[in-house]
């Protein structure tokens, strides 16, 4: 079960996280420095099927139902809900990249366009755009018992242009835009 530590550049945060397969899907848990909570659990499929995202005065919880991406966003007891035709969610946390990322199932130089609900700051608020992935390749890096094959993801914000890489290991983010893996107390588990 990989564990380990992300920094996020920008605001000089760490996310500590831990994630594993499961008998029917994969889950990634985190929290931050600053107090934010992560819980993702994905189907067989990599449908986000429970997302529970926690800040000091907010939370969301949601997931994805047949077509739709239903939520709850709430600063206290009491939520609105709110649904939207999106594959899933996508936040500054790495455990969202790897779960869109496998969802898609791409095989090398394919793309496809996918829409999401992206959650922004400790106010969760969302809004929902479409992003194109390609899979621009995947390389082979040599380590002490195998070699781990790590895939480079291009990703497109359709709304603005704007291109960036993300370079996965299985279910850990190797690097991504404002994202710096430090520390990985085991090997990733390396997932069809």
């Amino acid at each position: 079960m990989p564990a380990g530590t992300y920094l996020h550049l920008e605001e000089g945060l760490e996310e500590r996280f831990q994630c594993a397969p499961g008998p029917s899907g994969w889950r990634y848990t985190s929290g931050r420095s600053d107090g934010v909570r992560v819980d993702l659990v994905v189907d067989a499929r990599w449908r986000q099927i429970r997302v529970e995202v926690v800040t000091p005065t907010w939370w969301l919880r949601g997931g994805v139902t047949g077509p739709e991406l239903a939520w709850v966003r709430a600063a206290g007891e009491t939520g609105s809900e709110y649904g939207e035709r999106a594959s899933g969610f996508v936040s500054d946390s790495p455990g969202f990249l790897v779960a869109v990322a496998h969802s898609l199932g791409l095989t090398e130089n394919a793309q496809e366009d996918v829409r999401l609900v992206r959650l922004s700051g400790t106010s969760l608020s969302t809004l929902t755009a479409t992003w194109r992935w390609r899979l621009a390749g995947t390389s082979a890096y040599e380590t002490e018992t195998e070699p781990l094959p790590v895939a480079q993801y291009e990703v497109t914000d359709l709304s603005t242009g704007e291109v960036e890489t993300v370079h996965l290991a299985g279910d850990v983010v190797l690097a991504a835009p404002g994202i710096e893996l430090t520390d990985l107390e085991s090997p990733p588990n390396l997932l069809a």
